[in-house]
């Protein structure tokens, strides 16, 4: 059965920018391409780090006493120990595909700056409301698991005992100037295709959203020696006059002319590279970039 999901209503009717004739995607998945061939963000992320989440890695909140959340919106935090000032030697990366990178480390101190900065919000100052504060009164090395533009990987991080806190605050050790940031979509384009599924060497099954409003006539495909940029015909029937914001995530096939290999697979609507077997939308991190979490 397919998900359906609550959409915003210019989303939900198809009414977005991804191109209706067999022209139109072909100029539009011609302009995707050559844009990420040429683009900054592409060799970072086959090559480099991008990471996909945040930089600090809260404990467990099913584990974590009510008051901490509020504290941490708060940036209640208090230092109790001495942090190493000196930075580690670098570190190497290591993805579940055996890919590994060397990665310079930051100091404890700089990781505290980074788990500690002030939120850009505040419900209201501590002691208040059940608020108090994060008392630090610990640091170790550590390491742990996070996603990025390349799959799970394995990062050293700096974990931080907060008295009280049965699991330690962890931030991601590695400097953000080694770091890629998330590529940015083309224009206004919303991301059509979600995600992928390797079915076999040269068959993907792509996962989509459309309106219930929408009528599915086929996916379609434009391949290059580094990219494969993909598209799902989508259009909302005529005779519909209003549509309710209600959409669906549906799948469908599409044969490539040669192996997917390690080539990138492109959403022809944003731009953007699509992730396999993943619940990431990079057009999400249009205004948010883990660097600066």
């Amino acid at each position: 059965m397919p998900a359906v999901v609550l959409l915003a209503l210019v989303t939900a009717c198809g009414s977005g920018p991804a191109p209706v004739t067999a022209e139109e995607f072909t100029d539009r998945a011609r302009e995707v391409a050559g844009r990420w061939q040429g683009s900054t963000e592409r060799e970072p992320w086959i090559a480099g780090f991008v990471p996909l989440r945040n930089l600090t890695l809260e404990p467990d909140r099913e584990r974590t006493p009510r008051w901490v959340g509020r504290s941490v919106i708060n940036s209640a935090w208090k230092l109790e120990t001495a942090l190493p000032a000196e930075a580690p030697a670098p570190a190497k990366l290591r993805w579940t595909d055996g890919g590994t990178l060397s990665v310079p480390v930051l100091a404890a101190t700089a990781a505290y700056a980074g788990l500690s900065k002030p939120k850009s919000f505040a419900d209201e100052k501590c002691p208040a409301q059940g608020c108090r504060p994060l008392r630090v009164i610990a640091v170790a090395r550590g390491e742990a698991t996070m996603p990025s533009s390349r799959g799970e990987v394995r990062v050293p991080t700096w974990d931080f005992t907060v008295k009280g806190v049965p699991e330690p605050f962890r931030r991601v050790a590695v400097d953000p100037a080694a770091m890629g940031g998330p590529p940015r979509p083309l224009g206004d384009g919303i991301q059509e295709v979600h995600t992928y599924e390797v079915r076999a060497p040269a068959e993907l099954r792509l996962s989509y959203l459309h309106g219930i409003c929408d009528t599915t006539y086929g996916s379609r495909v434009h391949e290059t020696p580094e990219a494969v940029v993909v598209d799902v015909d989508v259009r909302r029937d005529d005779d519909v006059e209003v549509c309710p914001a209600v959409g669906k995530i549906d799948r469908i096939g599409v044969i490539l002319r040669e192996p997917l290999g390690r080539r990138v697979v492109l959403d022809s609507s944003s731009g953007v590279p699509l992730l396999p077997h993943g619940d990431i939308r990079l057009a999400e991190f249009q205004n948010y970039d883990p660097r600066r979490s």
